[in-house]
């Protein structure tokens, strides 16, 4: 009989604590609960812009009190096992920058199962055809942000006096990426619409997403195109556009002749902090604050109280040249 009541007891007591359990697992959070816990991972740790996004994230989880949880996800294998070692750990929610767009549906999937909430940053998820998935998006309004690289280039053309007729536009360019082809598009048409011909803007593959590769798919350009005398250059981020400035330099092309406009802001900076101008001539400053901080923001916000993302929150971004880059990168939190 004692027996018997104790076992009660022992089954009264494991009930509860599954009750508390199922309270945590369920995805929002009682206040005073424990802290929660968020992933976020992308897919280079070594590329200053999500370097910067970590930073903010980091802020975030201090202003916000959660556990960060940051990790690096070059492939798919890394992104499977980082998505399984957050479930080993009881996240609650993970923030993702893809390596590819296209492991969208395996990336819902495995979050599905482990009861991780999922935001997407910067590159927008997607299913095997290319259309966007139905997860809260957190993005730069990628075709916007490249008409305004098209802008600044014809503007400084303008300034420059060049003849639109002795141009040529290298385009250093990741086809499979969605966000990429939108900025590289956005560019071309603003510089066909000024009067640069179609058939001088010359898409340059970008086979490893870093300098060297840039160059390296520059001079290929450069070879088959020695006639040309004034050079533009755009592409998806400033390391592209570095490329194709360091394949200048390599060939003497003086500086006043190239005109390269950059995106993010982050590795371009370089060149302006040099004593004499080089052919990176700006770069469209975007918001690794926004992209770090408010996508934590939201996510907690999500986790605790319940309340969903708005399914696509677009960024923009700031024209930054030799000229103004220190105020606008102050008011960013960037230097």
């Amino acid at each position: 009989m004692r027996l018997g009541m104790r076992m009660n007891k022992f089954l009264i007591g494991l009930a509860a604590l599954a009750a508390l359990a199922g309270c945590g697992g369920s995805g929002e959070q009682a206040a005073g609960g424990d802290k929660p816990k968020i992933g976020f991972l992308v897919k280079s740790a070594t590329e200053v812009w999500f370097q910067q996004e970590w930073k903010f994230a980091d802020q975030a989880s201090e202003d916000l009190d959660f556990e960060l949880i940051k990790i690096p996800t070059p492939d798919a294998e890394k992104v499977m096992s980082a998505l399984d070692n957050l479930a080993a750990q009881g996240a609650d929610g993970v923030i993702i920058c893809s390596p590819d767009v296209k492991l969208g549906p395996a990336i819902v999937a495995k979050c599905k199962s482990a009861n991780l909430k999922l935001l997407s940053v910067d590159d927008r998820l997607v299913d095997a055809n290319e259309k966007p998935l139905e997860v809260p998006h957190l993005g730069i309004s990628a075709y916007e942000i490249g008409k305004m690289v098209g802008q600044a280039i014809v503007d400084e053309i303008k300034v420059r006096g060049w003849n639109m007729s002795e141009v040529g536009a290298i385009a250093v360019n990741l086809d499979e990426l969605e966000t990429a082809r939108q900025r590289i598009d956005g560019a071309s048409e603003v510089l066909v619409a000024a009067g640069l011909d179609p058939k001088r803007i010359f898409k340059s593959p970008w086979k490893t997403q870093d300098i060297p590769g840039a160059l390296d798919a520059a001079n290929i350009t450069l070879t088959q195109h020695s006639e040309i005398k004034y050079w533009v250059a755009f592409s998806s981020n400033d390391d592209g556009v570095l490329g194709v400035v360091r394949a200048t330099e390599g060939r003497n092309i003086p500086a006043a002749n190239v005109i390269g406009v950059g995106i993010n802001g982050t590795s371009g900076v370089d060149d302006f902090k040099k004593p004499n101008p080089t052919g990176f001539f700006g770069s469209v400053l975007l918001s690794p604050r926004k992209h770090g901080y408010d996508t934590c923001k939201m996510m907690v916000d999500w986790i605790k109280n319940g309340t969903v993302p708005t399914k696509e929150t677009w960024t923009s971004g700031i024209l930054i040249t030799r000229d103004n880059y220190e105020e606008k990168m102050k008011e960013e939190g960037l230097l």
